[in-house]
């Protein structure tokens, strides 16, 4: 969104692997973030303000650097369906992914119901994006909003959960439009480069692989009372 807007910003990348947020040494991350994730902002021009959360974060970044309303729209109508699909994600796409990606890649041990239920669950909620998008509409709420921009990193790594757009063609060309984006091009690149959007969202074995040892290895880890 900071691409989209147009916004200078400094990364400080966090190294998941390292649990970097947890360590004592990294206190000063859980003062600015008590849960200890990311992402986090800290906004200079507004006295050094903070926001956690990456919805949070897509209303905050709206409501105070996008006068064009641009990504959030004034129609009380739309402003609402924008929010009530930000807040789908935040609630269910982005959660059943995350566990979808945890039994599949992550769990120290096949556990087929849960992989069985959170894939059901993740494909399901990629088949609602697809029926809102059935009717021609480019965006999920028609113009380009911040409710686009909380799905796509969720969407992009359906492969990655063990899954398939086969049945979603309508999100499949979304997922396409998206990434043809300049910003979102940009912004997929941040912290690191990423190859995903010229990979065409596939990851393969040996890429997949690599991935899913460092995510076992920090999640494993994080479990470990500090």
């Amino acid at each position: 969104m900071l691409e989209e807007l147009g916004l200078p910003y400094k990364v400080h990348p966090i190294t998941l692997s390292s649990l970097e947020q947890k360590q004592g040494k990294q206190t000063w991350y859980l003062k600015l973030n008590p849960n200890g994730r990311i992402p986090t902002i800290v906004d200079g021009r507004r006295n050094d303000f903070v926001v956690f959360e990456s919805g949070a974060i897509l209303l905050y970044l709206a409501e105070h650097y996008d006068p064009e309303h641009k990504l959030l729209s004034t129609d009380p109508n739309l402003r609402s369906q924008t929010i009530q699909w930000v807040f789908w994600q935040v609630g269910g796409l982005g959660p059943m992914m995350g566990q979808a990606n945890h039994f599949v890649k992550y769990a120290p041990e096949k556990i087929p119901y849960g992989i069985k239920r959170y894939q059901d669950e993740s494909l399901r909620l990629l088949q609602v994006m697809e029926r809102q998008l059935a009717d021609g509409r480019e965006y999920l709420v028609g113009d380009y909003s911040i409710a686009d921009i909380a799905c796509f990193g969720w969407v992009a790594f359906y492969d990655y959960a063990g899954l398939s757009l086969e049945t979603c063609p309508n999100l499949d060309k979304w997922l396409h439009r998206m990434a043809a984006r300049p910003a979102v091009r940009k912004g997929i690149n941040v912290p690191t480069p990423s190859t995903l959007i010229e990979d065409d969202f596939k990851f393969g074995e040996h890429k997949t692989a690599s991935m899913a040892k460092e995510g076992q290895q920090w999640i494993q880890q994080s479990a470990k009372p500090q």
